[in-house]
């Protein structure tokens, strides 16, 4: 028996064994999406009665699904990009939001404070002892070498890429095993509505702004997930990038970092047939957030087409991907970086996408206005609007004048609020 089956045997525990290890005061960071483990969750949430000012890290927060009925405020969670599902608890104030800093690669992204204990999901071992963080990065390579305790809960489902997505288990303090239910993430539906103006905002970008050779950038968002078409370093991987690279739409074959790979920090919602094609084919490469965020490799990408959603744009071209009004509905993602990062790269763009309007309470409202709503965050400043396309267009606003600015994006705004929108153009700009 080689050391790090010894190792692993004796470090098989139960989850409760296993949390024991965080103490009053600690800072506990869980691994977010895929990563997080459900077990370890389960048992660090029936201790809530006995600890003390415990802070918890949880990236995308999984914060409803794994309470269960225990008392959030016995500890401090945090979370630097909200789901549906969190917004109540927000409301609630059972959950506070972290307003994400820039990373880059070459610095922590722990300024404040490092963190003491890290819950993850990782695969087995390999014949070597190392594992896989599986389908997502994001932080965890770096929260592993820096936590004081690391803490991992085994999935035999789990993948293998290439990229920084490895740990030796001797790294670990203890282990357990993964809970059955355990599933993979799943596509939000949409109505055929919400899916024909996708479609036709999909198909503006990848007939009007992407060409040939492109690095494409996809953000988190019905609109710009469903651009599977191209693809070459980017924070998600999404459904739809596996087929396109066996039939060598996706090659990465132009890029000038990462050449002929596929890289981001996390796979998105894939089928499970889709991560049977991915896992351990060495074209896909995961990477933590500092390196895939990091303004100055964005900028390294000649040919970079970023692309993100928004959920409202002003008449100059503010963009806010964060909040409607004071509430905070998402995060800030990598929208910011990706916009600074495509319009340093050589022959880079930066696209915003988003429908004309929104459904809300069965009134339709649009999603470009003349200001933002008291409170609303904004997510990219206007130095950095490019490209915003809606269903109805595209509007190529970079450099134009604010009355420029506004013509072009009234023209692509719902047609029942171009009226309105003009006449506070003209109040407001002279437009």
């Amino acid at each position: 028996m080689t050391d790090w089956r010894g190792r692993y045997a004796d470090r098989l525990t139960t989850p409760g064994e296993a949390v024991r290890a965080i103490r009053n005061g600690d800072r506990v960071v869980i691994g977010m999406h895929y990563q997080t483990p459900l077990a370890l969750c389960r048992a660090l949430a029936a201790r809530a009665g006995e600890l003390r000012d415990v802070e918890i890290e949880n990236s995308i927060s999984t914060f409803i699904s794994w309470w269960e009925g225990s008392e959030p405020n016995s500890f401090d969670v945090r979370s630097f990009f909200l789901q549906a599902s969190d917004r109540p608890a927000m409301r609630h104030g059972l959950l506070d939001y972290v307003i994400a800093p820039p990373t880059r690669s070459d610095e922590s992204y722990w300024l404040d404070r490092q963190p003491d204990v890290f819950l993850v999901s990782i695969s087995p071992p390999d014949g070597d002892g190392w594992c896989s963080f599986g389908m997502s990065v994001w932080g965890a390579p770096e929260v592993a070498r820096e936590a004081r305790a690391v803490i991992g809960e085994v999935n035999p489902r789990f993948i293998r890429t290439g990229g920084d997505n490895r740990v030796h288990i001797s790294r670990f303090a203890a282990l357990v095993e993964a809970p059955h239910e355990w599933k993979y993430l799943r596509r939000p539906p949409r109505t055929e509505e919400e899916s024909g103006i996708t479609e036709v905002i999909c198909s503006l970008v990848a007939t009007e702004v992407v060409r040939d050779g492109d690095t494409l950038q996809m953000g988190t968002g019905t609109v710009s997930a469903a651009l599977a078409s191209f693809l070459g370093h980017s924070e998600l991987i999404f459904g739809g990038i596996p087929a396109l690279v066996e039939q060598g739409v996706v090659s990465g074959a132009r890029k000038t970092v990462h050449p002929g790979k596929v890289v981001g920090a996390s796979f998105g919602p894939l089928t499970a047939h889709e991560f049977a094609a991915v896992d351990g084919d060495p074209r896909y490469e995961l990477y933590t957030m500092s390196h895939t965020n990091d303004i100055q490799v964005i900028a390294a990408h000649e040919n970079m087409c970023a692309v993100n959603n928004a959920l409202l744009v002003d008449l100059t071209g503010q963009i806010n991907g964060e909040t409607i009004g004071p509430e905070i509905y998402s995060g800030t993602g990598g929208a910011l970086a990706f916009a600074i990062g495509a319009l340093h790269a050589k022959g880079g763009r930066s696209v915003t996408v988003l429908p004309s309007a929104s459904l809300v309470r069965g009134e339709r409202r649009s999603r470009i206005v003349p200001m933002f709503p008291q409170g609303s965050a904004v997510t990219v400043p206007r130095v950095y609007a490019d490209i915003v396309v809606t269903e109805y267009g595209i509007a190529r606003i970079k450099g134009a004048t604010l009355r420029r600015r506004a013509r072009e994006l009234i023209a692509i705004a719902h047609p029942d609020h171009r009226a309105e929108l003009r006449k506070e153009a003209a109040r407001l700009y002279g437009a």
